[in-house]
């Protein structure tokens, strides 16, 4: 979402589950040019006043996976047209006795 700078937004955190300590808020700010993100979560004084207790940090990038892919030379092993014919006479060998 694009924002003008030094305004925000925040919305009600819908994934928050009862007893998590994820916060209630979340969103987005733009900070003298800077995107941020936001959480607030509500909270309690020892006096029983309501306040939000705030954090900034850097806007979540997902990781890239790295590792690379598996191809079938790394799953199979290189002699597998052999076990599976080995499989295929023993099999035969065995349905001949029965």
């Amino acid at each position: 979402m694009e924002q003008k700078e030094n305004s925000g937004a925040i919305f009600k955190n819908s994934y928050k589950k009862e007893g998590d300590k994820s916060p209630d808020y979340k969103g987005t700010i733009n900070c003298d040019g800077n995107q941020k993100d936001i959480a607030l979560w509500l909270s309690k004084s020892k006096d029983g006043k309501s306040y939000f207790s705030v954090k900034l940090s850097e806007p979540y990038k997902k990781e890239e996976n790295t590792a690379p892919k598996a191809t079938t030379k790394d799953v199979w092993p290189q002699d597998l047209p052999f076990i599976v014919t080995i499989l295929l006479a023993v099999g035969s060998v065995f349905s001949l006795m029965i």
